[in-house]
C-alpha cells in the first residue's frame, strides 16, 4: 500500500520506500501529534529533536521577541542532522530550505479537538511540566486563548496554506509525507520502524 506522499512541484503520488533523511520537519494543526511522532522518528533515526515550542515559550506562558527566537532556532539547526516539529512561520525560512522531508499531519477536526481536549485535561490532572515550568491549566483550558480553540480557528487555515507552500519552488527540493489519520501515521512509522 502506498503512502499519499508527493513531491511538491508535480504533486503526483509516489510509494515512499527509503529513510525521510536526516533534517525532517514535521508539521500540523496543534494536537495532531507533531511533537509525540518527531519524538518516535528522533529516537528510531537517532537525529536530535527540536521542538519549536520550548523555544518559543519562556516562564509564565511568555513568547519571546522574533529576534531571540530565530537565534535560538538557527542555533538549533546549526547541526546537518534534526527532527523539528513545529508550525512558526516566523522562522519557516530558516527550517523548510534545509529540511530534506516534511511530514504532514493532516487529520480531520473532530479527531484533533478529541485529542486536545484529553491530552489538556490530562496535562491538567497531572501537572505535567511543558516547557520551561509552563504547565496547562483550567483557565487556560476555557479561556479566549485555548488551544481548542486556536485549533479550531487554524485548521481550516493550514489545510489552505500549506498545500500552497508546498507548491512554491523555493519548496521544490522537499520531500512530502502527507498523513491524513493516525491510523496511517501508525502505518507507516510501523513500516519504517519495522516495529
Amino acid at each position: 500500500m502506498g503512502y499519499r506522499v508527493y513531491f511538491s512541484r508535480s504533486q503526483s503520488l509516489v510509494t515512499l520506500s527509503a529513510s525521510p533523511g536526516n533534517r525532517i520537519v514535521v508539521v500540523g494543526v496543534t494536537g495532531s501529534g507533531k511533537t509525540t511522532l518527531a519524538r518516535q522518528l528522533s529516537h528510531y533515526l537517532g537525529l536530535p529533536h527540536i521542538e519549536l515550542d520550548a523555544l518559543h515559550w519562556e516562564e509564565n506562558w511568555t513568547a519571546v521577541s522574533k529576534y531571540r527566537f530565530r537565534q535560538k532556532v538557527q542555533a538549533a539547526l546549526a547541526g546537518d542532522c534534526w527532527v523539528v516539529d513545529g508550525n512558526y512561520s516566523k522562522v519557516r525560512d530558516l527550517i523548510w530550505p534545509r529540511a530534506q522531508t516534511l511530514i504532514w499531519l493532516d487529520y480531520p477536526l473532530s479527531f484533533i479537538l478529541w485529542r486536545q481536549i484529553s491530552r489538556g485535561i490530562r496535562r491538567i490532572v497531572t501537572q505535567e511540566e511543558l516547557w520551561n515550568n509552563n504547565r496547562e491549566t483550567w483557565r487556560n483550558f476555557f479561556s479566549r486563548d485555548s488551544l481548542i480553540l486556536w485549533a479550531i480557528k487554524t485548521h481550516p487555515r493550514r489545510r489552505r496554506e500549506i498545500p500552497q507552500l508546498l507548491a512554491q519552488a523555493e519548496h521544490a527540493h522537499l520531500q512530502v509525507i502527507h498523513l491524513r489519520s493516525a491510523k496511517e501515521t501508525e502505518k507507516w512509522l510501523k513500516d519504517l520502524t519495522g516495529f
